[in-house]
Protein backbone atom coordinates (compact mmCIF):
# COMPACT_ATOMS: atom_id res chain seq x y z
CA UNK A 1 0.00 0.00 0.00
CA UNK A 2 1.10 3.59 -0.31
CA UNK A 3 0.04 6.40 1.70
CA UNK A 4 -0.48 9.80 0.36
CA UNK A 5 -1.38 11.48 3.67
CA UNK A 6 1.13 11.64 6.42
CA UNK A 7 2.45 13.77 9.27
CA UNK A 8 6.03 11.60 9.83
CA UNK A 9 8.08 14.71 9.86
CA UNK A 10 8.94 15.35 13.42
CA UNK A 11 8.88 18.98 15.27
CA UNK A 12 6.96 20.68 12.47
CA UNK A 13 3.63 20.06 12.88
CA UNK A 14 1.10 18.43 15.42
CA UNK A 15 2.91 14.99 14.47
CA UNK A 16 5.61 13.44 16.11
CA UNK A 17 7.59 15.61 18.68
CA UNK A 18 11.16 14.12 18.08
CA UNK A 19 13.44 11.72 15.63
CA UNK A 20 12.88 8.56 17.50
CA UNK A 21 9.02 8.88 17.08
CA UNK A 22 9.25 9.96 13.22
CA UNK A 23 11.25 6.35 13.28
CA UNK A 24 8.53 4.33 14.84
CA UNK A 25 5.96 5.39 12.88
CA UNK A 26 7.36 4.38 9.43
CA UNK A 27 8.02 1.62 10.69
CA UNK A 28 5.11 0.80 12.38
CA UNK A 29 3.83 1.80 8.67
CA UNK A 30 6.55 -0.69 6.70
CA UNK A 31 4.59 -3.53 9.00
CA UNK A 32 1.23 -2.74 8.24
CA UNK A 33 2.14 -3.42 4.81
CA UNK A 34 3.04 0.40 3.51
CA UNK A 35 5.72 0.54 0.54
CA UNK A 36 5.60 4.40 0.42
CA UNK A 37 4.48 7.18 2.79
CA UNK A 38 3.87 10.75 1.42
CA UNK A 39 5.04 13.35 4.01
CA UNK A 40 2.47 15.88 4.24
CA UNK A 41 3.31 18.57 7.01
CA UNK A 42 0.56 21.12 8.01
CA UNK A 43 0.65 24.54 5.72
CA UNK A 44 -1.84 26.59 7.56
CA UNK A 45 -1.99 29.54 10.10
CA UNK A 46 -0.57 27.70 13.31
CA UNK A 47 2.10 25.09 11.43
CA UNK A 48 3.60 27.42 8.70
CA UNK A 49 5.17 25.63 6.44
CA UNK A 50 8.47 25.45 6.25
CA UNK A 51 10.37 24.00 2.99
CA UNK A 52 13.70 24.29 4.15
CA UNK A 53 13.60 22.36 7.51
CA UNK A 54 10.63 19.59 5.68
CA UNK A 55 13.75 18.85 3.31
CA UNK A 56 16.31 18.27 5.91
CA UNK A 57 14.13 16.44 8.08
CA UNK A 58 13.19 13.85 5.41
CA UNK A 59 16.76 13.51 4.07
CA UNK A 60 17.29 12.75 7.79
CA UNK A 61 14.63 9.61 8.08
CA UNK A 62 15.45 8.78 4.60
CA UNK A 63 19.24 8.09 6.21
CA UNK A 64 18.27 6.45 9.23
CA UNK A 65 15.63 4.19 7.37
CA UNK A 66 18.29 3.02 4.67
CA UNK A 67 15.40 1.99 2.34
CA UNK A 68 12.91 0.24 4.98
CA UNK A 69 10.16 2.27 3.68
CA UNK A 70 10.20 4.65 0.81
CA UNK A 71 9.89 8.74 1.45
CA UNK A 72 8.43 11.54 -0.75
CA UNK A 73 7.90 15.22 0.37
CA UNK A 74 4.07 17.16 -0.34
CA UNK A 75 2.28 19.06 2.29
CA UNK A 76 -1.48 19.45 3.63
CA UNK A 77 -2.73 23.16 2.22
CA UNK A 78 -5.27 24.59 4.29
CA UNK A 79 -7.16 26.69 2.09
CA UNK A 80 -6.71 30.03 3.15
CA UNK A 81 -6.32 33.19 1.45
CA UNK A 82 -2.49 33.83 2.09
CA UNK A 83 -1.52 30.23 1.31
CA UNK A 84 -3.82 29.58 -2.14
CA UNK A 85 -1.63 33.63 -3.21
CA UNK A 86 1.39 32.14 -2.47
CA UNK A 87 0.38 28.52 -3.87
CA UNK A 88 -0.36 30.71 -7.06
CA UNK A 89 2.76 32.95 -7.45
CA UNK A 90 5.00 29.93 -6.66
CA UNK A 91 3.54 26.42 -8.45
CA UNK A 92 4.52 23.53 -7.89
CA UNK A 93 6.19 24.70 -4.00
CA UNK A 94 3.26 23.07 -2.02
CA UNK A 95 2.34 19.93 -4.54
CA UNK A 96 3.86 16.49 -3.91
CA UNK A 97 6.89 15.53 -4.62
CA UNK A 98 7.23 18.52 -7.22
CA UNK A 99 4.64 17.19 -9.31
CA UNK A 100 1.28 18.23 -10.02
CA UNK A 101 -0.84 16.88 -7.67
CA UNK A 102 -1.62 18.91 -4.75
CA UNK A 103 -3.56 17.60 -0.80
CA UNK A 104 -5.62 20.14 0.43
CA UNK A 105 -7.94 20.86 3.34
CA UNK A 106 -11.00 23.25 4.27
CA UNK A 107 -11.84 25.10 7.47
CA UNK A 108 -14.01 22.21 9.34
CA UNK A 109 -17.57 24.27 10.06
CA UNK A 110 -17.75 26.83 7.54
CA UNK A 111 -16.41 26.45 3.81
CA UNK A 112 -16.78 29.85 1.34
CA UNK A 113 -19.72 30.03 -1.56
CA UNK A 114 -16.56 30.94 -3.89
CA UNK A 115 -14.24 28.02 -2.84
CA UNK A 116 -15.14 26.85 -6.09
CA UNK A 117 -13.56 29.44 -8.03
CA UNK A 118 -10.73 29.20 -5.82
CA UNK A 119 -10.37 25.54 -6.70
CA UNK A 120 -10.29 26.15 -10.49
CA UNK A 121 -7.72 28.89 -9.88
CA UNK A 122 -5.45 26.72 -8.49
CA UNK A 123 -6.50 24.15 -11.65
CA UNK A 124 -5.18 26.46 -13.98
CA UNK A 125 -2.11 27.59 -12.28
CA UNK A 126 -1.06 23.46 -12.44
CA UNK A 127 -2.70 22.10 -9.91
CA UNK A 128 -4.39 18.53 -9.95
CA UNK A 129 -6.80 19.15 -6.64
CA UNK A 130 -7.38 16.36 -3.98
CA UNK A 131 -9.42 17.07 -1.35
CA UNK A 132 -8.16 15.91 1.90
CA UNK A 133 -11.05 13.69 4.00
CA UNK A 134 -14.50 15.23 2.81
CA UNK A 135 -16.25 12.92 4.88
CA UNK A 136 -14.93 14.61 7.98
CA UNK A 137 -16.07 18.23 7.50
CA UNK A 138 -19.54 19.38 8.44
CA UNK A 139 -20.33 21.74 6.55
CA UNK A 140 -19.87 19.16 3.55
CA UNK A 141 -22.50 16.52 5.60
CA UNK A 142 -25.14 19.53 5.35
CA UNK A 143 -24.10 20.12 1.41
CA UNK A 144 -22.86 17.02 -0.29
CA UNK A 145 -23.87 18.91 -3.60
CA UNK A 146 -20.11 20.68 -3.28
CA UNK A 147 -18.64 17.98 -2.97
CA UNK A 148 -20.18 16.70 -6.63
CA UNK A 149 -19.52 20.15 -8.02
CA UNK A 150 -15.81 20.31 -7.08
CA UNK A 151 -15.12 16.50 -8.70
CA UNK A 152 -17.33 17.65 -11.65
CA UNK A 153 -14.61 20.20 -11.77
CA UNK A 154 -11.51 17.16 -12.02
CA UNK A 155 -10.66 17.73 -8.00
CA UNK A 156 -9.97 14.13 -6.64
CA UNK A 157 -11.23 12.41 -2.75
CA UNK A 158 -8.77 11.40 0.00
CA UNK A 159 -11.14 9.69 2.59
CA UNK A 160 -9.48 8.98 6.16
CA UNK A 161 -8.54 5.09 6.84
CA UNK A 162 -10.99 4.43 9.83
CA UNK A 163 -13.73 6.69 8.50
CA UNK A 164 -15.52 4.32 6.69
CA UNK A 165 -16.20 2.10 9.92
CA UNK A 166 -16.47 4.68 12.28
CA UNK A 167 -13.43 5.95 13.89
CA UNK A 168 -13.93 9.72 13.28
CA UNK A 169 -18.02 9.25 14.40
CA UNK A 170 -21.54 8.38 12.53
CA UNK A 171 -21.64 11.16 10.13
CA UNK A 172 -18.11 10.83 8.92
CA UNK A 173 -18.79 6.39 8.95
CA UNK A 174 -22.21 7.22 6.68
CA UNK A 175 -20.68 10.10 4.79
CA UNK A 176 -17.50 8.10 3.36
CA UNK A 177 -19.53 5.15 2.30
CA UNK A 178 -22.20 6.91 0.68
CA UNK A 179 -19.18 8.14 -1.33
CA UNK A 180 -17.49 4.50 -1.47
CA UNK A 181 -21.40 3.23 -3.20
CA UNK A 182 -20.99 5.40 -5.40
CA UNK A 183 -17.63 5.47 -6.83
CA UNK A 184 -16.55 8.76 -5.08
CA UNK A 185 -13.60 7.85 -3.20
CA UNK A 186 -10.46 7.98 -5.27
CA UNK A 187 -7.48 7.29 -2.11
CA UNK A 188 -7.62 6.26 1.09
CA UNK A 189 -4.72 7.71 3.51
CA UNK A 190 -4.19 6.96 6.90
CA UNK A 191 -3.20 10.69 7.92
CA UNK A 192 -1.47 9.50 10.30
CA UNK A 193 -0.18 11.95 13.29
CA UNK A 194 1.34 9.37 16.06
CA UNK A 195 1.67 5.66 17.12
CA UNK A 196 -0.95 6.40 19.91
CA UNK A 197 -4.43 7.48 18.74
CA UNK A 198 -3.52 8.56 15.17
CA UNK A 199 -1.29 5.57 13.65
CA UNK A 200 -0.52 4.73 10.72
CA UNK A 201 -2.82 2.03 10.25
CA UNK A 202 -5.37 1.16 6.71
CA UNK A 203 -4.85 -2.91 6.59
CA UNK A 204 -8.50 -3.16 8.10
CA UNK A 205 -9.73 -0.29 5.50
CA UNK A 206 -8.72 -2.19 2.89
CA UNK A 207 -9.99 -5.76 3.64
CA UNK A 208 -13.34 -3.45 4.50
CA UNK A 209 -13.10 -2.02 0.83
CA UNK A 210 -12.35 -5.84 -0.45
CA UNK A 211 -14.95 -7.21 1.43
CA UNK A 212 -17.98 -4.61 0.29
CA UNK A 213 -17.20 -3.27 -2.81
CA UNK A 214 -14.25 -5.79 -4.31
CA UNK A 215 -10.38 -6.72 -4.24
CA UNK A 216 -10.14 -4.55 -7.22
CA UNK A 217 -11.98 -1.62 -5.85
CA UNK A 218 -9.26 -1.73 -2.36
CA UNK A 219 -6.37 -2.18 -5.02
CA UNK A 220 -7.26 1.11 -6.66
CA UNK A 221 -7.79 2.94 -3.58
CA UNK A 222 -5.30 1.81 -1.47
CA UNK A 223 -2.21 1.02 -4.34
CA UNK A 224 -3.07 2.00 -7.94
CA UNK A 225 -4.43 5.57 -7.61
CA UNK A 226 -2.02 6.46 -4.14
CA UNK A 227 0.95 5.27 -6.71
CA UNK A 228 0.03 7.53 -9.49
CA UNK A 229 -0.43 10.57 -6.94
CA UNK A 230 3.46 9.40 -5.14
CA UNK A 231 5.32 8.93 -8.81
CA UNK A 232 3.62 12.00 -10.14
CA UNK A 233 1.83 9.72 -12.76
CA UNK A 234 -0.89 10.44 -15.46
CA UNK A 235 -3.97 9.78 -13.10
CA UNK A 236 -5.73 6.60 -14.35
CA UNK A 237 -8.77 5.61 -15.60
CA UNK A 238 -11.60 5.13 -13.09
CA UNK A 239 -14.96 3.93 -12.62
CA UNK A 240 -18.28 5.90 -13.42
CA UNK A 241 -19.07 7.53 -10.64
CA UNK A 242 -22.78 7.12 -9.34
CA UNK A 243 -25.12 10.17 -9.46
CA UNK A 244 -22.23 12.31 -9.99
CA UNK A 245 -23.53 13.98 -13.69
CA UNK A 246 -26.93 13.03 -13.70
CA UNK A 247 -28.68 16.35 -12.73
CA UNK A 248 -30.40 15.08 -9.53
CA UNK A 249 -30.09 16.58 -5.94
CA UNK A 250 -27.09 14.59 -4.37
CA UNK A 251 -28.95 13.70 -0.94
CA UNK A 252 -26.74 11.36 1.61
CA UNK A 253 -28.33 9.45 4.36
CA UNK A 254 -25.47 10.06 7.50
CA UNK A 255 -27.39 7.43 9.66
CA UNK A 256 -26.80 4.43 7.90
CA UNK A 257 -24.28 2.74 5.51
CA UNK A 258 -25.15 2.72 1.93
CA UNK A 259 -24.85 -0.62 -0.25
CA UNK A 260 -22.40 -0.34 -3.24
CA UNK A 261 -23.67 0.30 -6.70
CA UNK A 262 -21.21 -0.53 -9.68
CA UNK A 263 -21.50 1.19 -13.25
CA UNK A 264 -18.93 -0.81 -15.48
CA UNK A 265 -18.39 2.16 -17.42
CA UNK A 266 -14.83 4.19 -17.42
CA UNK A 267 -14.58 7.72 -16.99
CA UNK A 268 -11.38 10.06 -16.41
CA UNK A 269 -11.45 12.90 -13.61
CA UNK A 270 -14.79 14.39 -14.86
CA UNK A 271 -16.93 11.90 -15.71
CA UNK A 272 -16.55 12.13 -19.49
CA UNK A 273 -15.62 8.49 -21.25
CA UNK A 274 -11.73 8.46 -21.65
CA UNK A 275 -10.53 11.48 -24.28
CA UNK A 276 -7.21 9.87 -26.39
CA UNK A 277 -5.66 13.51 -25.44
CA UNK A 278 -1.73 13.32 -24.12
CA UNK A 279 -1.49 16.13 -22.19
CA UNK A 280 -2.36 16.72 -18.68
CA UNK A 281 -5.17 19.30 -19.69
CA UNK A 282 -6.54 17.39 -22.30
CA UNK A 283 -7.10 14.64 -19.96
CA UNK A 284 -9.39 16.60 -17.43
CA UNK A 285 -10.97 18.72 -20.11
CA UNK A 286 -11.44 15.94 -23.64
CA UNK A 287 -12.84 17.39 -26.68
Amino acid sequence: MIDIHHHLIYGVDDGPKDLESSLRMARMAAEEGFTHIVCTPHANDVYRYQAGLNEERLAELRACLQGEIELSLGCELHMSAENVFDALANYPRYAINGSEYLLIEFPNMFIPTNMTDTLRRLQSAGYALIIAHPERYPALHAKPQMLAQWMRIGCLTQVTAGSLYGRFGKAARGFANEMLARDWIHLLATDAHNIEWRPPHMKKDYEYVANRAGVETADRLCIANPLAVAKGAPWPEQPKAIGLHDGKPVKFKLDSIAIPQRDNSREDRTGREPSSGKGFWSRIFPR
